[in-house]
């Protein structure tokens, strides 16, 4: 027999594991689903608003959230349109060759100011505890789950949510097998101010063409992203870069870590100046070379793929649910899809039995679906990569074909497609 929505689902209170993009997504969908009472514990005491760099989201998952309501609107964005794969060629100028363009509808962002315009969005009625550790979660059966805080108090909440991340908490508790798998190269990232960005002179339609584009720097195991992103202060270049790990041993590569901004240390400096001096062609190696140490930081790459996504009284959402490589230029979206999905079970549910079980069947697949391809991505992208330099536009596209593997495209796909 359904016992009556109004009941079970309407007054249930709801903590939030974690307070980011994930965080704030998942608190603002729940409590205007109806949630009774909606808890976010966030760690960090400190400016959330400070982390991350660029994202970027699909034109059409955009236009998605933005009718669900999980995408709010007037955050600040730059519209990208083609993507350009560049390999490095002296005999073609200092911007090197263009061997490939494809389109690539997405719109940019700052990591900051995304979080900032979710943040203002949670509703007044949600509490937002930041400086809260949760060092463990248990299901209580039928009367919810305990959340376990760092000073040892527990409380007790009807669901409890997991957006804590790669090192979630909430999933240690779901999922205690799923843990990172180190995919076997590093990521470096960096921004800067674009005004600092030197002008086209005598490169040609690369440089010309920069504003709108993204411009891929192709070389053999390893590729870079760069493109344009809105910031705090004024437009600024986000630059992501994969290649093999630093041969010094600085970073730890069985569990995930980093050297965040500011952190670099002089030996992972050089051998950064050295891959662009040696693999860039001399434009873009200059230009990524004006972000400063502040700016700049190296982690392993990793990903996770958990069997559920949520059972008993206990979810996952973001990336506590899949950690997927940042190749497939997903993360903000899924998260915010996970999200809108929580919120519609939970408007259309009678019982957290139905509701986790409809978000199981959804989201879990996603997450499995988004996690294969990014790997695929990863393999031709870093790991096997091709003769960039001996490959026409023909050859470039089939390539690219292969690795979507029957998928439409990157940057997620539809929630009800």
């Amino acid at each position: 027999m359904r016992v009556d929505e109004e009941t079970v689902m309407r007054g249930g209170t709801v903590a939030v594991v974690g307070g980011s993009i994930a965080g704030c997504a998942i608190a603002t969908a729940v409590a205007r689903a109806g949630a009774g009472e909606v808890v976010v514990l966030e760690r960090t005491r400190g400016r959330l608003q400070d982390r991350g760099v660029g994202l970027c989201i699909h034109n059409e998952r955009g236009a998605e959230l933005g009718a669900s309501g999980a995408l709010p609107a007037g955050i600040a964005a730059h519209p990208l349109e083609r993507r350009r794969w560049v390999v490095r060629d002296d005999a073609h100028g200092p911007g090197g060759r263009v061997i490939w363009e494809q389109p690539f509808p997405f719109h940019s962002y700052h990591w900051g100011l995304l979080w900032h315009g979710l943040r203002e969005s949670v509703p007044d009625s949600v509490v937002y505890r930041q400086g809260e550790t949760v060092t463990g979660v248990e299901e209580a059966g039928s009367a919810g789950a305990d959340v376990r805080l760092g000073g040892g108090s527990v409380e007790r909440y009807d669901l409890v949510v997991g957006a804590d991340g790669y090192r979630s908490v909430v999933r240690a508790a779901l999922c205690p097998d799923s843990r990172p798998q180190y995919a076997g190269y590093v990521c470096w990232r960096g921004n800067f101010d674009a005004a600092l960005l030197p002008g086209p002179t005598g490169l040609g339609s690369v440089a010309d063409a920069f504003p709108e584009a993204v411009t891929t720097i192709c070389f053999a195991g390893g590729s870079c992203v760069i493109y344009r992103i809105p910031g705090p202060d004024g437009p600024r270049v986000n630059w992501v870069l994969y290649a093999a790990p630093p041969l010094d041993g600085s970073l730890r590569l069985d569990d995930p870590t980093s050297f965040p901004p500011g952190g670099l240390t002089p030996a992972l400096a050089l051998q950064l100046a050295a891959l662009l001096d040696r693999e860039f062609p001399p434009y873009w190696g200059r230009a990524l070379a004006l972000t400063g140490p502040a700016d700049t930081f190296v982690q392993p790459i990793y990903d996770v793929e958990t069997p559920r996504a949520a059972a008993g009284r206990l979810l996952l959402a973001g990336d506590a649910a899949s950690v997927v490589r940042p190749h497939n230029t997903s993360g903000a979206a899924k998260a915010l899809q996970d999200a809108t999905a929580l919120a519609d079970g939970w408007r259309g549910c009678g019982t957290f039995e139905e509701l986790l079980r409809g978000y199981q069947e959804t989201r879990g697949a996603a997450g499995r679906d988004l996690v294969a391809l990014a790997r695929r991505l990863g393999r031709a992208q870093v790991e096997r990569t091709p003769a960039w330099a001996r490959m026409n536009g023909a050859e470039m596209e089939a390539w690219w074909r292969g690795q979507l593997g029957g998928s439409p495209g990157i940057g997620g796909r539809a929630m009800n497609p």
